[in-house]
């Protein structure tokens, strides 16, 4: 049985299909839990925990990178898919922890990163070497122009040209991200089958599924044409900081080539035989939500995506959520999305949003009743804040790059705290990677997961709800609108309807209730019902949870 099963009280048929709904829990590995005293997290320790993670009542946990790499984007530099780096454990060590996850009833996702590897991967180490190995085309090389320059206006998201010299072949080489971040050329097809080899291994040994970094970065334009300007007003900070002019172009040669569609269906091909899921992670700034649905319509492609509209900047005001809904609904009727607030490359959302106590609540009242699924990001359900560091202790070359105007994305990065009695926070016996910020201590596992009125306590009643109602779950969504400053909706499935109504405002709201027949549930989460005259008085911050029989 289930997390979702036992969670619940209910038994509903989720099988293969457990993540349309589900919820999902990242791990950042790094910053879990240590186990061995370096001041890294590791395997070990991530298995030590995940009695945590599965008291929450999630069905899945997604686990960034640990395979083998020289670290300079922290293991999104992946040097060997098949091993896991030293620093993280070992083979063995992982299978401890998809055992441990399986019998505590959670699945297990893995961060795949296939449109790039290092710069030390065995496979670019024998492309560079001249232009007639057998690896030669694996990545993407060009010519310089006749004047020497790269072979044409693409720009990295860390900065700078897309393109790197490379002196040994004479050639300029591509790079979406880090210069030591090389990029595959998908249009040979003995790449596209050595990247499913990858996927086969992790399947074999277990694994539930994937999350895949930069999805729809896999393919380059053939022709290798420039991309063209785009507008000032069009220009927004979604994907990239506003300091980075790659938010001056529109990515239309460099990423989202339609030739991605059939690669995404040989992966599904693959995973399909064991039950497998995914999750990519789409990063555009234009056209985000269509690309997602583009991403997941049909049962032959992917079966979620997330794109950036609840990750940016832009408060999750009532209007807002429902003009983003509307925008999918028109570019992706058939799309499935995966919701997330936070994750380990944006500022945490309780200090990007400015976020209370009771606005915290409200927002993952909201995140679980939403049509599609949702992850949470570690310490999100501990209500953890963005750390500010010190820019003698920052890590990420990404901030390091843009500094102090861009402080990259050590602040979300932090430490798991565990023990508020522990300079650590429990983290480590020796000295941490990245500061343990004091703020944290007072929001420890140890001090606040007991607390039945706590956050932690809200998240468990917020996913113990949405899988006792396959509304919630996997059911269709409706009249959703902005009501002045409340976002209200209807999911319907499984028998039932669900009213909700969620004040996103800092004052009181009065609204129209749904009518007559409708009961209320979700009382844990502060849910409140309709007067006598059929109106709904919601204080700040505050739900309205109804249910009713299907019409």
């Amino acid at each position: 049985m289930s997390v979702t099963e036992k969670k619940s009280g209910k038994v509903l048929a989720r099988d293969k299909d457990w993540w349309r709904g589900g919820v999902i829990y990242q791990i950042y590995p790094r910053s879990f839990q240590d186990s061995n005293g370096d001041g890294i997290g590791d395997l070990k320790g991530i298995t030590g925990r995940l009695g945590h993670v599965a008291g929450l009542g999630v069905d899945a946990i997604w686990i960034s990178p640990f395979f083998t790499s020289p670290m300079k984007d922290f293991g999104y530099d992946v040097s060997d898919y098949r091993g896991v780096d030293p620093m993280f454990g070992t083979l063995a060590d992982f299978d401890g922890l998809l055992a441990e996850a399986h019998r505590l009833g959670l699945k297990v996702m893995i961060d795949l990163v296939l449109s790039h590897t290092s710069d030390q991967h065995v496979w670019f180490k024998e492309s560079r070497k001249d232009k007639t190995n057998p690896k030669s085309d694996w990545y993407v090389w060009s010519d310089a122009k006749p004047d020497g320059s790269p072979p044409n206006n693409w720009l990295s998201i860390f900065g700078g040209t897309a393109w790197a010299w490379d002196g040994r072949r004479m050639q300029y080489y591509l790079h979406n991200f880090l210069t030591s971040q090389p990029d595959l050329n998908f249009h040979n097809m003995d790449v596209q089958e050595a990247l499913l080899d990858v996927a086969r291994f992790w399947l074999k040994r277990g694994v539930d599924g994937f999350r895949l970094d930069t999805i729809n970065f896999y393919f380059a334009d053939k022709l290798l044409r420039d991309n063209p300007a785009l507008p000032p007003e069009e220009r927004n900070d979604l994907t990239a900081p506003a300091v980075n002019p790659y938010n001056w172009q529109r990515h239309i040669h460099s990423k989202n080539q339609p030739e991605n569609l059939d690669f995404l269906r040989r992966l599904r091909a693959v995973m399909e035989p064991y039950g497998a899921a995914a999750v990519g992670e789409v990063g555009d700034s234009q056209r985000g939500l269509e690309i997602m649905g583009e991403y997941t319509s049909g049962n032959d492609l992917m079966q979620m995506c997330y794109a950036f509209e609840f990750l940016a900047k832009a408060k999750l005001t009532a209007p807002y959520v429902a003009d983003t809904f509307a925008r999918l609904e028109k570019a992706a009727p058939e799309g499935w999305a995966c919701w997330a607030f936070s994750n380990h490359d944006v500022p945490r959302h309780i200090s990007r949003w400015n976020l209370t106590d009771a606005a915290a609540r409200a927002h993952a009242t909201l995140m679980m009743c939403m049509r599609g699924s949702a992850c949470i990001y570690q310490g999100e359900e501990l209500g953890l804040t963005e750390a500010e560091l010190a820019f003698e202790d920052l890590q990420d070359p990404y901030g390091i790059e843009f500094w102090p105007e861009f402080k990259g994305r050590d602040g979300c990065r932090t430490p798991m705290v565990w023990e508020r009695d522990n300079r650590n926070g429990g983290f480590t016996e020796g000295k941490p990677w990245l500061p343990v910020p004091p703020e944290h201590l007072p929001h420890a596992v140890s001090a606040v997961a007991a607390d039945p009125a706590g956050l932690t306590a809200h998240y468990r009643h917020a996913i113990a709800l949405r899988h006792a109602h396959e509304a919630l779950l996997a059911g269709e969504q409706s009249d959703m609108r902005a009501d002045g400053g409340v976002i209200r909706l209807v999911r319907t499935g499984g028998g039932e309807r669900i009213f909700v109504a969620v004040n996103l405002a800092d004052r009181p709201a009065t609204i129209d209730g749904p009518g007559k027949g409708w009961n209320v549930i979700g009382k844990e989460l502060g849910s409140v019902g309709p007067g006598s005259d059929g109106k709904i008085q919601l204080e700040p911050w505050q739900c309205s949870l109804l249910a009713a029989p299907a019409e």
